[in-house]
């Protein structure tokens, strides 16, 4: 408990503020940042540099002169620079010359993440009115609230600034200009102020407030009350003005005294100490000092005013003002307030402002204020020293000494009473000075029995002392020296170029009876460093200011200081140190430090155990031996329960070390027997736990030194306290809790040491059975993997449960089977919590085992006398506890199968695993179970699903097991799912029998739609999270369409679309209108937030779940809504409402407008799929069509009826043709050669029938359905697909049509044969041709042709299929009969 340099505030923005008023700097400043750093990283060491050089000439030069002096300017402006703090630390003014700057505090989050205070700038300007002012001296006085709730905070801040001028003039806290006043026209020195201080002493004279202005050679004193009106006046003034323009109260006059001050050379500061009374001698030592021998003395002696000023000639000079000498004159408070408030600045520079008539302001401005003459008042005495000149005086908070310097280096205490320098300081050039006040807290006063007096407490009132705080800039040192005669009792490294703010004033506008309630928060000194931008207080423990001879407490301090060193020796010799331990913890005195030195002692990690009790021993007994006044009551206790907890820690750690000859293994049948199991139920608990265990085996690091049921004594002691005889567990996280637990019973739990003897151990010290149990358990849950090797721990916890359960307080007496015991709720809350849930369960029928053994022992005391004759094994006895124990065991098992299935992993070496897949899976518990809803067990499952990617026909192959039941014929498996790796079927096959486990358990929450359900909920859910995994949309709708229950599945379908699609549905519709084609990956992107690859496969996923949800709704008719039942076991569950329940509760959808959006998203998804150019989607609709897009499905919307416009009709029609042209074309062979990306086309076209499709859409958008086929067929043509065209002509109906389109066809692909080749052949056969035929293979255009490399005899089929349809009497059948000839003749 030392002095230490407490950081309170730090600075947001120094530099800002140091280049706005130094703008001299600013270059200087760029350049200087680094020296800047350098000297707040080397502070120079006050103990080892000396005093340093008296004078800057004897200091060797720098070798950068320049730059040095520009670095030690750019550090060093803050000295030349007016600086004040408020004491309630609201407010601090930097200023200079005519410039100002208002810091207030602020919180903010430093780079750490922590809160901590920082100055930001309220406000900055200019100060001066008059042309060439500059600003002297400035005060922040915080004014005391007048309200009854205050808090103790100040109601306002004002800052008052003194000027070259004369002027003093009174600011708020935003450089309003509140008031200014002209009391004498030499410019102001300093400003000081005094504020209420409650007397220490009844013979104390009770000071005004007061704020007193020093000028060379007068100083005006302000009564505080006075002030304290007329300020506040002023501010109510500028607020109405503000409010309502101006309204004009002329606030209560400032009454001030103003004093000449005569027979002084030159004064620099001044202190005003306040009214004194002198005492009878003082009095007569100055009536003859001034009258002579015959001087006469009246019998009151008068109060005085005393004034200190230091300066020179005399050096320091003392004057006595007599109260009554001098009435107090009244100023007219000149109110500073325009009638419209623009802004601060302008208020600040508006000086006199009035209500007169400008004439009269005018004339106002001209002439200065009239200035009352001074009352003279000489020099009553002085220290004299010609040579010796005086720079600051600082007077001490009890009004009792003062601190001068000088211009020689040296600091003088002053004693005010009698005017003499008691004490000097050497070697402190420029220093600046202030002083701490410190209060005696009574709570470490050590109280000594043996003072007891008459009056007040043996303790007496708390002392004060004061400190006296020196900073001496040269040497960049900040001292603390103990006042009067004291020693220094702390030094600090600081830099050279800070300074110290000392304000010596705390809040105005307190009295005796307000300042009663108020503790306001003030600090009393602070220490301003510019280079690091950080401001720091000091604090000075009481205790230094004792002298050594009679402080205890220091002396204690220094025991402490010597016993710490000594356990950081590394001696070997643990004896020499525990022997000397002994000798210190005895001498220290206090008994707070007594117990500070044994915490520090216990807490050591080097003192073996035995060392440890020696010494509490010795200290025990050197305690009881002392008289019982003298001893500490708390200390005592402290001791007592300290050694309890180490014989404790010393008997356990023997016990544990004891090992005893294990038994031998439990059979399975003793085990069955143990938990009241028959085989059939035994067997299949050691398949639950067989199959949890190989789920469950992932790798664990263990260190070596991790040894379990080992715990070190500090540890121990940390982890447990006393209270009352009984022992508590202190807060603890899980894993310290479980070392503790371990410590007691990881050994018993092996069979390694005595379960017995412990339990009985551990009571005697005071622990409570229930907090064992839990200690137990805590071990038995966390420490699952051991536990489930270990066949014997079970019998172990059964012993241990048994022998606990038999304690005197565990089990209620008044128990009866009917109620709920709270010892056995506790045991099943901790199963219920527990995430391991296979140590749960066996710990679970644990219980169960035990609590049926004690019910039975109960019921057998009770029926005896009943019961005899009758054969008593063949019945057991009932309570309600066992009814919970078998409830709680069968979700446990619940709860075990599903974790298992939740772990079990595919093997799956091909499929790429997203990031969303890869996340980690949380642990289940039953409380989780309980709290998660309805569809809790079906989710958790589903996110499973998920993650392992899994095949929606293994889900059914589950269920198929379950109903085929018999295991002669399993299910066929799926082709695709037949793995081809051993180790992989192996994995399949596991998972399934988990999967068929979970369904015989869950029957209900598993049901096969509920599982669907959720199952396509998480895909779109994971698909929402990273639209681009756009198979996961894809594999959501595949689990829809598998949901067999039309409501449930209209349900979710409607949700999937509200929820995740609408939204970007609606985006994608724009985007592609807006470009008019399908657009471009980096459009997708910014407006839909995927890829275009992704954006295609969305936009069919769409139109794939509007299709299903039509479908639903149709189906949902004819079905009756399903029946949502929940597993016994879990009825009581707790939490949101169910997926499926909220899909059932979904309105019906409105039909036609679900058709309506359905068409929009089949065109979007062929405008994407085929990358077709000029075409806007929503330009074929009308208005009514594009209004009804993307409003609510359940919702009836006005929809297009009747007729469409025949300019609509074309614009489809022309859609329509681009469609089934680009569905042509993906089909057509020679474009799979042409580049990989159409490959993917040709191959998805199959996704879908897309002729089928064109024709429903021209259907839907009444376009004639038959000229979309013909198109088709000739596009077919067109592209050499004769065989697919073929297919396609049995669905035309206009057939004649057709054959004169593809007659032109054949012309087309004959004239490219026969024209466009020029073989010899091929002009041969020209020749021979008819000329009207001739003619007419001339007109065809082969360009239009998309494929002519189409076989002879494959066109010859076209033209037969031509003279099928076209009739006799059609104009162009003879040139088809001319075709034929010509064909056959090519062939």
């Amino acid at each position: 408990m030392a002095c230490a340099l407490v950081p309170f505030c730090g600075f947001q923005d120094l530099e800002s503020a140091r280049d706005f008023l130094c703008s001299h700097l600013r270059q200087a400043g760029s350049g200087g940042t680094g020296g800047v750093r350098e000297s707040a990283g080397k502070q120079p060491n006050w103990e080892d540099d000396g005093w340093g050089p008296w004078d800057e000439a004897e200091a060797p030069e720098p070798e950068g002169e320049e730059e040095s002096a520009s670095k030690m300017q750019v550090n060093s402006w803050l000295q030349d620079c007016v600086l004040s703090l408020s004491p309630t630390n609201d407010l601090m003014v930097i200023a200079r010359e005519q410039k100002a700057v208002f810091f207030v505090p602020k919180w903010k989050q430093s780079e750490k993440g922590k809160e901590e205070m920082q100055y930001a700038v309220g406000w900055s300007g200019s100060l001066n009115v008059e042309e060439g002012e500059c600003v002297t001296s400035a005060l922040c006085i915080p004014l005391a609230s007048q309200k009854r709730s205050s808090t103790g905070r100040p109601d306002w801040t004002c800052i008052v600034v003194g000027f070259t001028s004369g002027y003093v003039r009174f600011y708020t806290e935003n450089g309003v200009l509140l008031l200014a006043q002209l009391l004498n026209e030499d410019p102001v020195l300093q400003l000081k102020c005094r504020t209420y201080e409650i007397p220490r002493h009844p013979g104390v004279t009770e000071q005004n407030e007061e704020l007193s202005i020093l000028y060379p050679a007068a100083v005006v004193t302000i009564d505080g009350f006075s002030l304290f009106q007329s300020l506040r006046a002023c501010r109510n003034q500028v607020a109405r003005a503000a409010a309502s323009g101006n309204e004009n109260v002329q606030p209560p006059p400032l009454a001030y005294k103003k004093w000449g001050l005569q027979d002084v050379d030159t004064i620099v500061d001044h202190v005003s100490i306040g009214i004194m009374t002198l005492s009878p001698f003082d009095q007569m030592k100055t009536a003859s000092n001034i009258g002579g021998y015959n001087a006469a003395i009246k019998n009151s002696p008068p109060a005085m005013s005393q004034y200190i000023t230091v300066g020179s000639n005399p050096f320091t000079g003392f004057f006595y003002a007599l109260e009554g000498s001098s009435q107090p004159l009244l100023s007219h408070v000149a109110l500073a307030v325009a009638s419209k408030l623009t802004s601060a600045l302008f208020n600040a520079a508006s000086g006199w402002l009035g209500w007169k008539h400008k004439q009269e302001e005018e004339n106002m401005q001209k002439q200065k204020p009239k200035v009352e003459p001074a009352t003279p008042l000489a020099v009553r005495f002085g220290i004299p020293d010609s040579r010796r000149h005086g720079e600051r005086i600082c007077l001490s908070p009890c009004n009792s000494l003062a601190a001068v310097t000088d211009d020689f280096g040296r600091v003088l205490l002053l004693d005010v009473a009698r005017g003499l320098a008691v004490r000097m300081w050497k070697g402190y050039r420029d220093a600046q000075v202030g002083w701490i006040q410190t209060v005696e807290d009574l709570h470490e006063r050590e109280a000594e029995k043996t003072d007891f007096s008459l009056f007040g407490t043996p303790q007496g009132p708390s002392r004060v002392a004061q400190f006296l705080v020196i900073y001496a800039p040269r040497r960049g040192i900040l001292e603390v020296w103990s006042t009067q005669q004291g020693p220094r009792v702390g030094a600090f490294n600081v830099g050279k170029y800070c300074r110290l703010l000392y304000p010596g004033y705390k809040i105005m506008g307190l009295n005796n009876v307000t300042s009663q309630g108020w503790q306001p928060q003030t600090y009393q000194i602070c220490l301003v460093d510019p280079v690091s931008g950080i401001v720091k207080t000091v604090h000075v423990p009481f205790h230094l200011a004792l002298s050594d001879k009679k402080s205890e407490r220091a002396k204690d301090m220094h025991l402490v200081k010597k016993l710490a060193a000594l356990l950081k020796t590394k001696t070997l010799n643990m004896d020499l140190v525990e022997a000397e331990v002994k000798e210190l913890i005895l001498d220290i005195k206090y008994p707070a430090t007594k117990k500070q030195a044994l915490e520090s002692i216990l807490a050591n990690e080097r003192f073996p155990l035995s060392s440890l009790t020696n010494i509490m021993q010795t200290l025990m007994d050197t305690l009881k031996n002392q008289e019982v006044e003298c001893v500490d009551e708390g200390l005592l206790q402290f001791c007592a329960n300290q050694l309890k907890l180490l014989h404790l820690h010393e008997s356990i750690s023997k016990l544990n070390s004891l090992t005893i000859q294990s038994e031998m293994a439990p059979s399975d049948n003793d085990l069955a027997k143990l938990l009241r199991l028959d085989e059939k139920e035994f067997t299949r608990l050691q398949m639950l736990l067989e199959n949890y265990k190989q789920q469950n085996a992932h790798p664990s690091v263990r260190f070596a030194e991790d040894k379990d049921g080992e715990l070190p004594v500090k540890t121990f002691l940390e982890y447990l306290e006393y209270e009352k005889a009984i022992i508590n567990v202190k807060k603890l996280d899980e894993k310290e809790y479980v070392a503790l637990g371990s410590f007691f019973f990881w050994k018993c739990l092996h069979g390694e040491s005595s379960t017995e003897e412990m339990c009985h151990m551990l009571e005697s010290a005071g622990f409570s059975p229930q907090l064992l149990l839990s200690l137990l358990l805590s071990v038995w849950l966390f420490k699952e993997k051991e536990i489930l090797h270990s066949t014997q721990s079970v019998c172990c916890l059964h012993a241990a449960l048994s022998h606990l359960s038999k304690m005197t307080v565990a089990i209620d007496e008044a128990w009866d089977s009917q109620s709920v015991s709270p010892w056995w709720q506790q045991m099943r809350t901790a199963c219920i919590q527990s995430e391991n849930n296979g140590a749960a369960l066996l710990s679970a029928h644990v219980g169960h085992s035990v609590t049926a053994q004690i019910t039975d022992s109960i019921a057998e005391k009770k029926f005896s006398q009943i019961s005899v004759g009758t054969d008593a094994d063949s019945w057991e006895a009932l309570s309600l506890d066992t009814e919970y124990w078998k409830l709680l065991l069968k979700q446990l098992e619940d709860c075990l199968i599903l974790q298992t299935l939740l772990q079990s992993k595919m093997n799956k070496k091909t499929s790429q695993v997203t990031s969303l897949q890869a996340e980690p899976f949380g642990r289940l518990s039953v409380k989780k179970l309980l709290e998660g809803g309805k569809g809790g067990i079906a989710d958790s499952v589903a996110k499973w699903v998920f993650k392992q990617d899994l095949d929606l026909s293994l889900l059914r192959l589950g269920w198929q097991r379950e109903e085929a039941g018999s295991e002669e014929e399993p299910p066929q498996m799926d082709s695709s799912l037949l793995a081809e790796d051993e180790e992989d079927q192996k994995s399949l096959k596991t998972v399934l029998e988990l999967l068929h486990l979970a369904y015989q358990q869950f029957p209900c929450s598993l049901e096969l739609d509920v599982l669907h359900a959720h199952c396509c909920w998480e895909y779109i859910v994971q698909w929402n999270k990273d639209p681009e995994e756009a198979h996961f949309l894809t594999r959501s709708i595949d689990h829809l369409r598998c949901i067999d229950n039309g409501h449930v599945q209209h349900g979710i379908a409607l949700m999937m679309w509200n929820t995740f699609i609408v939204k970007r549905l609606s985006a994608a519709t724009y985007l592609m209108d807006k470009v008019g084609k399908a657009p471009k990956d980096r459009l997708c992107r910014r407006d839909v937030g995927m890829s275009d690859a992704a954006m295609t496969s969305f936009l069919g996923s769409c139109s794939d779940l509007l299709q299903t949800l039509m479908e639903a709704d149709v189906c949902s008719d004819e079905m009756q809504l399903p029946v949502l039942d929940t597993e016994d076991a879990w009825v009581s569950v707790e939490g949101q409402i169910s997926l499926v329940e909220l899909a059932l509760e979904q309105k019906h959808i409105h039909y036609p407008l679900v058709e309506h959006q359905s068409v929009l998203c089949t065109i979007l998804y062929g405008i994407m799929k085929f990358s077709l150019k000029s075409v806007k989607p929503l330009s074929l609709f009308d208005s009514k069509g594009k209004n009804a897009f993307f409003k609510d499905l359940t919702s009836i919307q006005l929809l297009p009826s009747g007729d469409v416009d025949p300019a609509l009709l074309s614009i489809r029609h022309q859609f329509l043709t681009k469609l089934v042209s680009a569905v042509a074309q993906a089909q057509s062979p020679s474009r799979k050669t042409r580049g990989s990306q159409e490959e993917l086309t040709v191959m998805s076209v199959k996704d879908r029938d897309w002729p089928a499709l064109a024709i429903d859409l021209a259907q839907h958008l009444q376009v004639n359905e038959d000229a979309v086929r013909r198109h088709y067929v000739c596009e077919l043509y067109n592209y050499g697909l004769d065989q697919l065209g073929e297919e396609a002509i049995l669905q035309v109906h206009d057939k004649e049509v057709l054959a004169s389109q593809l007659l032109v066809l054949t012309g087309q692909r004959l004239a490219y044969a026969l024209l466009h080749t020029q073989t010899k052949e091929g002009m041969e056969l020209l020749a021979r041709l008819p000329p009207t035929l001739c003619t007419w293979l001339k007109a065809m255009d082969p360009q239009d042709l998309q494929n002519v490399d189409v076989p002879v005899t494959t066109t010859a089929k076209l033209v037969d299929k031509v003279i099928e349809h076209l009739p006799e009497n059609h104009g162009q059948y003879s040139v088809a009969l001319n075709l034929i000839e010509a064909v056959e003749a090519m062939s």
